[in-house]
């Protein structure tokens, strides 16, 4: 019995190979018995704290523990065989790869989980639809990037030139960023309207002349419904150097009209027209800073206006045609009359 524990295989005794195996074994069972003491000893001491966060990098540090307990098995248990130079350096590189990798690992999930824990309820709560469209893909971004900066690291550390191969991605990326211009262009377009919060779903705007009402904002195009009820799809691109006039924003909408009373209009008449239309400007679908006044002698009128502000609750068009009628009434019941164009002929008899 002796003689076959003692018996050589690939340069070590069998011996030193269970041993080796056994401490592999044992550090993954060790991992495990670590992880039901986090479960049931340490996750009851963490919930009792107020903080959210001992509690994340408890749930989150988990996993990756265990993987590093058996990373550490396997190194320990390899270490100690007699192995061939070329293998113990593939050994050693392998080694380092799952190292970084299994941090990489953990702050993936650690960050992802402070996003889901904080981030993500914050924007539920914002009344802007953007945030909501934005999070997930931030999400998405920040753990492409941890993990694309993770395997750059492992590969490192395992001695591969990296540099040679960054400028090999950033060649490509470039031709490609190249190929696909307006893609990119859209999508910047897209980050500065998720930035920048000019306008969102639901608001009515101008641009490049067109006049609608938002419908769907995502990363590529923006989707609008105008006013004849068309669907318009706008590349983002449109958006980066272009004027956006968002009507929706407004705090209330301005009304100029321009009225007209005819030449045999009295003084006192003029002021009772002006009285009229201030006494009209207390209706409660208006807000403060009406102007009224008597403006201009024009070739066949005499010119009143009367500028006011439609308040942003409001009806625009109910409330225009509310004052317009109540203009009309008002004047038509006091006598004063509205001019028209008119010309007079004088005519000569000829002798």
């Amino acid at each position: 019995m002796n003689d076959f524990f003692n018996s050589k295989l690939y340069n070590n005794s069998i011996t030193d190979w269970a041993i080796s195996i056994a401490i592999l074994v044992g550090s993954i069972l060790i991992g495990k018995i670590v992880y039901l003491i986090f479960n049931k000893t340490i996750k009851g001491i963490t919930s009792k704290s107020k903080s959210k966060i001992d509690d994340i990098i408890l749930e989150m540090i988990k996993a990756p523990f265990v993987l590093a307990l058996s990373i550490a098995g396997f190194w320990i248990g390899i270490e100690r065989l007699a192995l061939p130079a070329e293998i113990n350096i593939w050994i050693n590189k392998i080694y380092q790869i799952l190292v970084t990798i299994n941090v990489t690992w953990f702050l993936s999930r650690f960050t992802d989980a402070i996003i889901r824990e904080y981030v993500i309820p914050f924007s539920e709560k914002s009344e802007s639809t953007v945030d909501n469209q934005i999070v997930p893909v931030v999400r998405k971004v920040v753990r492409i990037i941890i993990w694309s900066v993770g395997i750059i690291l492992a590969l490192n550390n395992a001695g591969y030139d990296v540099g040679a191969l960054i400028a090999g991605l950033g060649i490509g990326g470039l031709a490609l960023a190249m190929a696909a211009k307006e893609t990119v262009s859209n999508m910047f377009g897209g980050m500065m309207i998720f930035t920048v919060k000019s306008f969102k779903v639901g608001d009515r705007i101008k641009i490049n002349g067109f006049d609608g009402t938002i419908s769907e904002i995502s990363f590529q195009v923006t989707r609008m419904i105008t006013l004849d009820g068309r669907k318009v799809t706008i590349p983002n691109s449109l958006f980066i150097g272009n004027i956006i006039e968002n009507i929706s924003a407004e705090p209330s909408r301005k009304v100029s009209l321009n009225l007209g009373m005819v030449y045999e209009t009295t003084p006192e008449q003029m002021q009772k027209a002006m009285n009229i239309l201030k006494e009209i400007s207390t209706n409660k679908n208006l807000d403060e800073g009406t102007t009224i006044g008597f403006i201009s002698f024009g070739d066949f009128n005499l010119g009143i206006n009367f500028v006011y502000f439609i308040k942003k609750e409001s009806d625009i068009i109910d409330t225009q045609t509310e004052i317009n009628l109540e203009i009309l009434k008002q004047f038509n019941s006091n006598g004063l009359s509205f001019a028209f164009p008119t010309h007079t002929v004088y005519s000569k008899p000829i002798l």
